[in-house]
This record gives structure tokens, C-alpha cells and sequence, in this order.
């Protein structure tokens, strides 16, 4: 019995370090994305907007907002949960019958690269493109954009 334990604790520890670090990577950062959703506010928006092209804007602004309440604290409670258990097999998104596993946006606002440098394809001009302030809502002005 005094052998087995330090045995079983050895193969413990050579399983978790032969998983590999790509899976514990993408769970662990899909549970900080779904933790910080109360700041991002996509699934309060995605919700008051469906609820709102559905069922029109008085059941937006009562079931939409419960909903979306409900939803970005589900969300949420799933980005625990993964960041908690990212070493953990399985790695495989959590809950998808009720959330996606991307973060949720409105239909009318698909979000594009912050407008800086590190994403400029060309820096000679100053400017590439991509949103000049996506946090502020209503500032969707972007440079060069072709879709």
C-alpha cells in the first residue's frame, strides 16, 4: 500500500504533463472570454435585439433584458468553470445546447480588428483599418472597409 500511492500519484502527473498544452490553451482562453462577458454586454445585445425583431420592442425591453441577464451570467458561470478545469480533460466546449461556444454578437454588428498598429498592414500610410473605438456604441466607422 505505501508503494502504490506514490506509483498512482507518478502516472497522475506524467498523464497531465503528456496532454499537452493546445487544449488546456483554447479551454482555458474560451473561459476567459465567457468570463468577461458581463463587460462585453454580446449577449444582452444579441437577446434585446432577436426579442425585439420577434416580438417587438416592448417584449425587448422586459424578456429581452431578463433573457440576456440570464444568458451573459450562464455564460459566465461556463468561463469559471473552464478556466477552473482547463487542465481537465475533456476539453471540448461545455453547454452548447444553450450557448454557443463563440461569444455571442448582434446580427448587426459583426466586430473586426481594434484600429493600431499591430494589426496595420501597411504603416506607411498611418492607417490600415479596423474599428476606431468598438466600446463606444455607435462608433462603427471603419477605414477601407469592402464588404
Amino acid at each position: 500500500m505505501r508503494k502504490t500511492f506514490p506509483l498512482l500519484a507518478a502516472v497522475a502527473i506524467a498523464g497531465i504533463m503528456a496532454t499537452g498544452c493546445a487544449n488546456t490553451e483554447k479551454k482555458f482562453g474560451r473561459g476567459m472570454t465567457n468570463f468577461v462577458e458581463p463587460l462585453r454586454m454580446g449577449e444582452m445585445r444579441r437577446s434585446l435585439e432577436q426579442i425585439g425583431l420577434a416580438d417587438g420592442p416592448d417584449a425587448a425591453y422586459g424578456i429581452g433584458f431578463i433573457r440576456g441577464i440570464n444568458r451573459t451570467l450562464a455564460r459566465t458561470g461556463v468561463g469559471i468553470y473552464e478556466m477552473v478545469t482547463a487542465p481537465i480533460p475533456p476539453y471540448d466546449p461545455v453547454c452548447t445546447d444553450y450557448l454557443t461556444p463563440n461569444p455571442a454578437y448582434p446580427d448587426n454588428y459583426a466586430p473586426n480588428l481594434v484600429e493600431d498598429s499591430t494589426f496595420a498592414t501597411d504603416i506607411n500610410l498611418g492607417y490600415s483599418g479596423g474599428d476606431v473605438m468598438p466600446f463606444l456604441p455607435g462608433s462603427r466607422f471603419r477605414i477601407f472597409d469592402t464588404h
